[in-house]
Order: structure tokens, then C-alpha cells, then sequence
């Protein structure tokens, strides 16, 4: 089967598929890693706020049944760039509900402060923080405890970090995941923890974590970075576990050494499903160069889609979606679709082939020609 799609360098060329589409199975025995998967929402196309309900929740049970947590109204969401805290508690309310009591345990949502509208004080910060906790686990749910924007901006000095976040964990019913987001995922939190430096942001991260370990469960970074998250992790106490957010380097960290190993939370799960579902059942299995095999043809797919400007990874999250079948149109929230290029596009057609994960390679072609075509190629 051939298509023809423009390349990076914009020249159409004919590319041959060569993917033999991976199954895709529940899983028949549990991860050795913990592994949530940070999902996507599906559009109404008809309003371009608006959220397609049904088709969201029926991306969530397939990833459930591929054996992964659900990591909730996170920025894949599109949470600050389209979806706001009204319809995110809606989406973490339907989410439960649809799970089920025990597939719920394995729903944590995104707790922040974007229902504050113009923070003044690190008291804002608090109470904006302490609303949405209260909401969430109102419904049963889970806390990942995100990043806050209002936060980085009223913050003086690591003191008020350590303040917030000491304040708004002693009403957590269960321990949390923090969340520590880069800045190249979102520009705003540049200076998180106080420093725009790493070192001395780790230090003020872990005297939250020590000084709050019952409330805390683990902590996810997202740095691109993989000596920084080994670094810390090995400094993290034995009680707490590192998620790792790292979407170019999640198969050495999930893997891990001699000294330990990061458990997972990634954007990159929602589109490369089946493949880290196979991946992560043969590590269990011991099946160490298998569980390498299966995600080194991931690995080129997810640094595309997670290039810079980083924060527009979600348009390759929901175009691999819409390729496969999981929904009837590649529309966002906000018209979201509209940041990368057709040659961007073009090139994830090609990786995700390459990496097995076309999982009806003559759909995939139907809707990349029309793509193609509606963007005059």
C-alpha cells in the first residue's frame, strides 16, 4: 500500500507502509510498573468548546483494558490550552462514574488553579487549590496534584512553594501525585519551585516531599531529561515513587538500572497504547530486550510528536486517535489542530507505521488522503 505526503522538507514523495498493526489485548497478568497513560479528549466538532462525551469516555475504557491507570484532565486534555475547571470536573466525574468502583482506584485527575481568575496572594493559590481538591474527591476521585501557573507568579521565594504546598496536602484523603511540568511544556511555569535553576528546584521539591511523605504517593516530572529525573529519583525517600513524564526517554527510565527504575506517567501512552501495553507485559514477564524491542520504534514517533514548541504535542495525541479509528474527525478543542503542519502530520503517518501502530493501515490511508487533500496536496 502507498501513499504519496509531502516530508519535512515539504516535497511529495510516495512512501510504502511496511507496519504490521500490533494486537491489541487486555493484558494477561498486571505490570511490574505502575503505568498511567495521560488521555486525550475527543471534540464535538460542532462547537468548538465542546467536548464529545461519549467518544472520551470510550477511549478511557480501551485504555483501561489495555491494563493502564488513567492520569485525568491533565494537559493532554488539553487542560489550559481549551479545556477549563467546569468541563474538566465534568470529564473526571463521567471518567469515575464509567469505571466503576474498581477501576476507579486507577483514575488519578488534575487538581490546579485555573478556576482562579487573577491570583494576587499565595492565599488565592491555596483556596483555588483546596476548591478543586475538595470537588474531585467529592466524587471519589484520586489527586494528581499539577502545576499552578497563579503559583509561579505570586511565588517569592521556595518558602511560599513549600507553604502552598503544605497547606493543600493535609486535605488529601489519599496521597497524591505531584506534578512538576517543565517549561517546555508550558512556558508559564518557568521558575517552578523557585529557581529557574534544576538543582536548587529539587531541593526546595523534596523538602515538600520529606516534609509531607504520608500525603504523597510519587512524583511525576516532565523535563526531557533523563539524568535529572535518575538524579532525583535516587534522592527521592523509599516511600515515594517517581512517575517519569519524559516522553523522549520513557524506555531506559521505565527499565531503570541497577539503583531503580521509574514507574510512568505520559502523554505519549494514550497514542502508543498497544505498543507499551506489549512492552510493559513482557518486563513483567522478564522479558527485558522483548519490552525494548516493542517500544525503540515508539521512541522516534514520540520526539516528533513531542518537538518544540513541546506544548503542541496534543494535535499528534488526537490525529494518531482519529488515524485509528477511535474517533470520526481530527478536530480540537479550540481548533487545536490548526498548530502543527501537514508535513508534521505526514511524518507521524510514516513513524507510526514504522512503529506497528496503524491498527487498519487502509483507514489510516483513507484519512491521511483526505487530510491531504483538504490541505490542497
Amino acid at each position: 500500500m502507498k501513499i504519496s505526503m509531502p516530508n519535512l522538507a515539504g516535497k511529495i514523495e510516495s512512501y510504502k507502509l511496511i507496519g504490521e498493526p500490533l494486537a491489541v489485548r487486555k493484558p494477561k497478568r498486571p505490570f511490574n510498573r505502575i503505568a498511567f497513560a495521560a488521555a486525550h479528549v475527543v471534540a464535538n466538532p460542532l462547537r468548538e468548546d465542546a467536548i464529545d462525551w461519549k467518544g472520551t469516555i470510550a477511549y478511557r475504557r480501551h485504555l483501561l483494558n489495555l491494563g493502564f491507570g488513567i492520569a485525568e484532565a491533565m494537559d493532554t486534555s488539553q487542560r489550559g490550552m481549551g479545556l477549563d475547571w467546569p468541563n474538566a470536573l465534568e470529564l473526571v466525574r463521567r471518567s469515575i462514574d464509567d469505571a466503576g468502583s474498581e477501576n476507579a482506584k486507577r483514575i488519578y485527575s488534575g487538581c490546579g488553579t485555573d478556576n482562579l481568575n487573577d491570583a494576587i496572594s499565595i492565599d488565592d493559590v491555596i483556596m483555588a487549590y483546596l476548591e478543586q481538591l475538595h470537588a474531585i474527591q467529592k466524587l471519589g476521585g484520586r489527586i494528581i496534584l499539577m502545576a499552578s501557573r497563579a503559583l509561579v507568579r505570586v511565588a517569592r521565594n521556595a518558602e511560599d512553594y513549600k507553604k502552598v504546598y503544605g497547606r493543600v496536602l493535609q486535605e488529601a484523603d489519599h496521597p497524591v501525585i505531584l506534578h512538576w511540568l517543565g517549561p517546555m511544556f508550558d512556558p508559564a511555569l518557568k521558575g517552578y519551585w523557585g529557581s529557574d535553576d534544576f538543582e536548587p528546584a529539587m531541593e526546595a521539591c523534596l523538602e515538600v516531599i520529606n516534609a509531607n511523605a504520608s500525603k504523597v504517593d510519587g512524583i511525576k516530572i516532565s523535563l526531557l531529561d533523563a539524568e535529572k529525573e535518575v538524579l532525583m529519583r535516587r534522592r527521592l525517600p523509599p516511600s515515594i515513587k517517581m512517575y517519569t513524564g519524559d516522553d523522549f526517554n520513557y524506555a531506559e527510565l521505565i527499565a531503570g538500572d541497577a539503583q531503580g527504575y521509574s514507574h510512568a506517567l505520559l502523554g505519549i501512552f494514550d497514542a502508543i497504547a498497544p505498543a507499551a501495553s506489549i512492552a510493559l507485559t513482557a518486563l513483567a514477564d522478564g522479558k527485558v530486550e522483548k519490552f525494548h524491542a516493542v517500544l525503540a520504534p515508539t521512541v522516534p514517533l514520540s520526539r516528533l510528536i513531542f518537538k518544540a514548541p513541546t506544548q503542541y504535542y496534543k494535535t499528534g495525541i488526537v490525529f494518531l486517535a482519529w488515524l485509528n479509528g477511535f474517533q470520526d474527525h481530527f478536530i480540537m478543542v479550540n481548533g487545536a489542530q490548526s498548530l502543527r503542519s501537514i508535513s508534521h502530520f505526514s511524518e507521524i503517518f510514516r513513524l507510526a507505521d514504522q512503529a506497528n501502530l496503524l491498527r487498519d493501515p487502509e483507514l489510516a490511508c483513507k484519512r491521511m488522503k483526505h487530510l491531504l487533500a483538504v490541505n490542497g496536496v
